[in-house]
């Protein structure tokens, strides 16, 4: 069955540029590989070496286009990267259902928000007298739920960095792959080991979405910010109602 190998580099291609772009590529991945026959854990445990490799060609495409936002990036990992030990831990504690549909309505929330206030996503905000500890406090909760889910928390780290950072979309896609790419190594590891990781398919996947990582970060450089916001808009509304359905 070489041909599911194929179609799982190809998938990866797809989720790699989604996930720089906007978010929501383990939608693609997840159910690929629970197809090749892994069992739930193992699949997203070796999601993880995918997530880990594309957000480090991310992170250095995007160092490449001018888009240095890596010191902010960095101090914001860390409390995300705490979270995301918390969640890769607790993760056969929670009831993913009940979790899922309350990411649902967020997503769906931070469509609303994208529609009525365009000029946020795109130029960004101004912050005066920011809370350092506000920052970490939800950098620290999105880790949380990317340690046990992963799916989706792309377009809650978007919605952190917009709304609690400031940054536009490109800067928030910048930092996003950074931290992302930071903290999964802590998660990676606790899933391996847990002997929750298929090494074979993960760097099968890994080869797809790192090429797609590439095309994404090219593609947010050097299109208008208008078409990333749409993009994103889109693929919240898609994960939203695929979390809802379930």
């Amino acid at each position: 069955m070489w041909y599911l190998y194929v179609l799982t580099y190809f998938v990866g291609i797809a989720a790699g540029f989604l996930n720089v772009v906007a978010g929501g590529g383990s939608m693609l991945t997840l159910p690929m590989l629970t197809f090749l026959g892994l069992g739930i854990n193992v699949a997203n445990g070796t999601n993880r070496i995918a997530i880990l490799l594309q957000n480090i060609v991310a992170t250095r495409q995007f160092k490449r286009g001018k888009v240095d936002v890596l010191r902010r990036s960095l101090t914001l990992a860390f409390p995300a990267t705490m979270g995301a030990i918390v969640g890769s831990l607790v993760v056969v504690q929670i009831d993913q259902n009940m979790l899922q549909k309350i990411v649902g309505v967020l997503l769906l929330i931070m469509a609303i928000f994208m529609i009525f206030k365009p000029n946020i996503w795109e130029k960004g905000i101004a912050r005066k007298g920011k809370s350092k500890w506000l920052s970490y406090l939800v950098f620290f909760g999105v880790g949380i739920y990317g340690g046990f889910i992963q799916a989706g928390v792309g377009f809650l780290f978007i919605a952190a960095l917009v709304l609690v950072e400031g940054f536009n979309l490109i800067k928030t896609n910048a930092a996003k792959v950074t931290i992302i790419a930071i903290y999964t190594v802590a998660s990676l590891t606790i899933f391996v080991a847990n002997g929750k990781v298929n090494w074979f398919v993960g760097f099968v996947l890994a080869a797809g979405n790192m090429t797609g990582a590439v095309f994404g970060t090219k593609f947010t450089i050097l299109k208008s910010i208008k078409w990333i916001r749409y993009i994103v808009f889109v693929a919240i509304i898609a994960s939203a109602v695929k979390f809802f359905i379930s």
